[in-house]
């Protein structure tokens, strides 16, 4: 690419900001830990402190949540993944030379960024929180702007303004909050459904079953603690004594958690066992209830996520459901990169701001190769339907050779013969119903192919009947032969790729033909 056509502009092209406006603090990575003795009261007052703007303690509890359910970080990771995981490719606006040219900058850019990856994964965090922002530090390398990095920056930090909901960033320097600067800022948002952004996360909807799991797995452990060994009961003679007593406690805990203990004479330890399975099996149920309903959320479905029943079409059917939500992921945050990374690169660039370069993720689901292979054989063999060799390569992500680069011979390849089928007088028409001479019709297809080939046969052994034809003796040819050199001259001059290619164009013949043979009159 030049770097004349770069930096040809009519106008003075923008600079951009290369101050750090959301600098991390220290104190990013301390939490109120608001999820401590959560009860429904308080989630619907943080939830509310959100309905005004003030994203703080939700963000805190979201990042809780994460942390302490396993389910939910594993469902959210899988989600993520699903995107970060893709191979993408940078799109011109049009075939113009210069779009293409900005196309091509904007792929080198990208290229270059270490972590790419990870600034995705930061972005995708907003499926569960409803917003996630990064910060863009620009930068100059051979008088372009570049990417110098980009860096996450914690949605507790930002809010929407109670007078006029604009979104500022609280800052060091600007407490009260200062509006985010243009093209500074990747602003990616997560819309789960209708409504002002603070609301339309994925972790907003399953912040209730979050709530009454945790109660949930309390009274659970507090029952195997109750129930998962037996009652120890210890009786103790009339008038025992105070330290009898204390002895004969003490002892008690020690059979609780040693296994062993000592009690004073005269006293006596009972082990009474309660059946309480009815309780634990409830206490599951309602735990992998909460998971569902989490799955559900988060990945439109559930087989494929919990280890329950279910069957192959009815999974199959959920991966669909599941697919289409990663498709929605991919078109989101491409628009979000066009809109907030790509098109700032254009602008100080180029000074366009209009014919943008896209960037599109290789979401389409996989294919079943073997049987488009299958269908394609079909089509080209018997139909002889023409089809670009280009689709073919792109279908099966298989580079085109470049020329003169070594390739697989294949046993047949598609196409049309360079001569026509001459009559056969042995052959019996197949419309007659009889089982025609299969080796007499090949046959007579080799004839065929070696009479209209002559001329590539001729070209091929020019080499050798030159020297043929200038030996005066047998004897002097057979020392040609002999010379290693001569040999090696000879491979190098003859130009044998025209016969490779009929006998392959005659290989594909005798298949179709074998084939025509098997499947009986038509």
């Amino acid at each position: 690419m030049s770097r004349k056509n770069i930096r040809r502009q009519a106008v003075p092209l923008r600079r951009p900001d290369t101050w750090e406006v959301a600098a991390a603090h220290v104190t990013d990575k301390y939490s109120g830990y608001p999820s401590n003795g959560l009860t429904p009261v308080r989630l619907a007052e943080i939830l509310q402190e959100a309905d005004a703007g003030d994203v703080l303690r939700q963000m805190e509890l979201f990042e809780e949540m994460e942390e302490k359910d396993p389910h939910l970080f594993s469902q959210l990771q899988t989600r993520k993944n699903a995107v970060t995981g893709l191979d993408f490719e940078v799109i011109p606006f049009s075939d113009e030379p210069r779009d293409k040219e900005i196309a091509a900058f904007v792929k080198e850019q990208i290229d270059s960024m270490e972590g790419f990856e990870d600034m995705a994964n930061d972005l995708l965090d907003a499926i569960g929180k409803g917003f996630a922002v990064s910060e863009i530090l620009w930068g100059y390398e051979e008088g372009r702007v570049v990417v110098s990095q980009v860096k996450s920056r914690h949605q507790k930090r930002f809010f929407w303004d109670s007078l006029d909901d604009s979104f500022k960033v609280r800052t060091q320097a600007h407490s009260e909050g200062l509006l985010l600067p243009a093209n500074k800022f990747i602003i990616h948002k997560y819309k789960a459904r209708s409504g002002h952004t603070s609301r339309a996360g994925i972790l907003r909807v399953v912040a209730w079953m979050y709530l009454f799991k945790n109660y949930d797995l309390k009274d659970w452990v507090s029952f195997a603690e109750v129930y998962g060994l037996p009652l120890r009961l210890g009786k103790y003679a009339p008038g025992a004594s105070e330290a009898d007593k204390l002895a004969l406690m003490q002892a008690l805990v020690q059979i609780g958690a040693d296994a062993a203990g000592i009690i004073p004479d005269g006293t006596t330890i009972d082990f009474i066992t309660t059946e309480k399975t009815s309780s634990a099996g409830l206490y599951e149920r309602l735990a992998r209830y909460c998971d569902e309903q989490t799955s559900k959320a988060i990945l439109g479905q559930t087989l494929t996520s919990d280890s329950g029943g279910g069957s192959y079409a009815q999974s199959k059917t959920h991966n669909d459901v599941r697919h289409d939500l990663t498709v929605a992921d991919c078109k989101a945050l491409a628009s979000t990169l066009r809109r907030d990374l790509i098109r700032p690169l254009c602008l100080f660039n180029f000074g366009e701001d209009k014919r943008i370069p896209k960037i599109q993720f290789d979401c389409e689901e996989g294919e079943d190769l073997e049987q488009t292979a299958n269908i394609l054989d079909v089509l080209i063999g018997k139909v002889g339907l023409r089809i670009p060799t280009s689709y073919i390569y792109k279908k099966f992500s298989i580079p085109e050779p470049e020329a003169g680069e070594e390739i697989a011979a294949p046993f047949s390849a598609a196409g049309t013969l360079p001569f026509k089928r001459e009559p056969l007088p042995q052959a019996i028409a197949l419309k007659a119903g009889n089982v025609p001479d299969a080796q007499a019709r090949i046959d007579h297809l080799a004839d065929t192919a070696v009479k209209r080939g002559a001329g590539c046969f001729q070209k091929a052994f020019a080499p050798i009947l030159k020297i043929v034809e200038n030996a005066e003796s047998l004897e002097e040819l057979r020392a040609l032969m002999e010379d290693s050199r001569t040999v090696a001259g000879l491979y190098k001059a003859m130009d044998v790729s025209q016969v490779e290619e009929l006998l392959q164009k005659v290989l594909l013949y005798a298949n179709l033909e074998g084939r025509a043979l098997e499947d009986g009159p038509h």
